[in-house]
């Protein structure tokens, strides 16, 4: 089966368009704006030139809330390219994704983490005997944000930053914080962390990250669960952030797509304070392994949080499109291999860029996903 992919031409209009789309609207955080609305306006009425119209049906995933944003522009233009098709996205969460996924509720979950082996056993179950695999598809830093009015950015060293989610630092002119930031005028605020209330692959990756760089703070198993009782907690991205946006001296992480004006923390890697940035976390994954011993077509990436490599950013999440190696019919099978196609490409990456700031993954990346999607099947008889 053939991908549909746009030329590489057609996708630098495609960014283009859509980026003037988005600075027309004024502001600076395009998240808050309708990527639905920006890329149907840069697509038109009818189907880009030269796309097929083969996928028809209603489709349906869920998963992940950190790319929702993405999720939304690439839904809009993948209908767009295919006026036959409709897919629906639940942003429950990537574990309330997963579990969709598993009971045969959803044709492909997201998710900020990947699917435990005890998963992908559940899996076979809809999937056949090969189960389901992991396949990245969005690179986004995890911004830690704040709310301290005059105030853009903080030094948060690994220890530090344990300890302020730990609850065991309190007020934000902590001398241990202070020490982190000479000359910067702290105030004398309670610190209010703010966690994720649902199972989120934000919040495993963030406890991840602080059981790498941290290990002798951070003691906890890691788990899309936050393991610590008590505390101020929302759901989804947009419940934590609204959270902090309205909670002087509050803290918290999320996609660094969705923090907006929120002040944001610096990261200390090999010695230097790194900000969060795109670049930064494709730096990250493209040092760091794939995981093995899993499925041949299984891309899931082992993050090197530790990493000191100049210029990474490790504090981030992948997210992967979790979808079966064999369907039910062909119709399932080839939406997933049309859809995460279009999602991969030049154009589909150049678009969750431009309207939730990730990092575009690797050409090499990009080529392994390819044929991972090329050994998707349906069922015989």
């Amino acid at each position: 089966m053939k991908l549909t992919r746009v030329p590489r031409a057609a996708a630098a209009v495609l960014a283009g368009a859509l980026a003037l789309t988005l600075a027309g609207c004024g502001s600076d955080d395009p998240i808050g704006r309708s990527p639905n609305a920006a890329v149907r306006a840069m697509a038109g009425d009818g189907p880009a030139a030269g796309s097929t119209t083969s996928v028809a049906g209603t489709f349906s995933g869920a998963g992940a809330s950190s790319i929702e944003a993405a999720m939304d522009a690439w839904r809009a233009q993948f209908q767009n390219l295919n006026p036959a098709a409709t897919v629906n996205y639940d942003p429950v969460g990537s574990g309330g994704g997963r579990r969709q996924f598993i009971a045969g509720g959803a044709v492909f979950a997201g998710s900020d983490n990947v699917l435990s082996a005890d998963e992908i056993d559940q899996s076979r179950a809809v999937c056949g005997p090969e189960g389901a695999i992991d396949l990245p598809v969005y690179i986004s830093p995890i911004a830690v944000a704040f709310n301290l009015p005059g105030i853009d950015t903080v030094n948060l060293s690994p220890d530090v930053m344990a300890r302020i989610f730990a609850g065991d630092l309190r007020r934000w002119d902590d001398p241990a914080i202070a020490a982190d930031n000479p000359g910067l005028d702290l105030p004398d605020l309670a610190i209010t962390p703010v966690h994720r209330s649902d199972d989120s692959g934000t919040t495993a990756n963030f406890v991840d990250y602080l059981a790498a760089v941290a290990p002798d703070v951070w003691t906890w198993d890691v788990s899309g669960v936050w393991p610590l009782t008590g505390g101020d907690s929302a759901q989804g991205t947009s419940g934590v952030v609204n959270a902090v946006q309205q909670t002087v001296g509050a803290i918290t992480y999320a996609d660094a797509s969705r923090v907006g004006d929120l002040g944001t923390a610096a990261v200390l890697v090999g010695g230097q304070w790194v900000k969060f940035s795109a670049q930064g976390a494709a730096t990250a994954v493209d040092v760091s392994p794939l995981l093995e011993g899993r499925h041949e077509h299984d891309m899931a990436i082992a993050l090197d949080r530790a990493t000191d490599v100049a210029g990474a950013y490790p504090l981030l999440l992948v997210s992967y499109a979790v979808v079966c190696l064999e369907y039910e019919t062909e119709a399932d099978a080839e939406f997933v291999r049309e859809f995460m196609g279009f999602i991969v490409s030049d154009a589909g990456q150049q678009i969750a860029a431009q309207v939730a700031g990730s990092a575009p993954i690797s050409a090499e990346l990009a080529a392994g996903i390819r044929a991972s999607l090329a050994s998707i099947t349906h069922r015989a008889g």
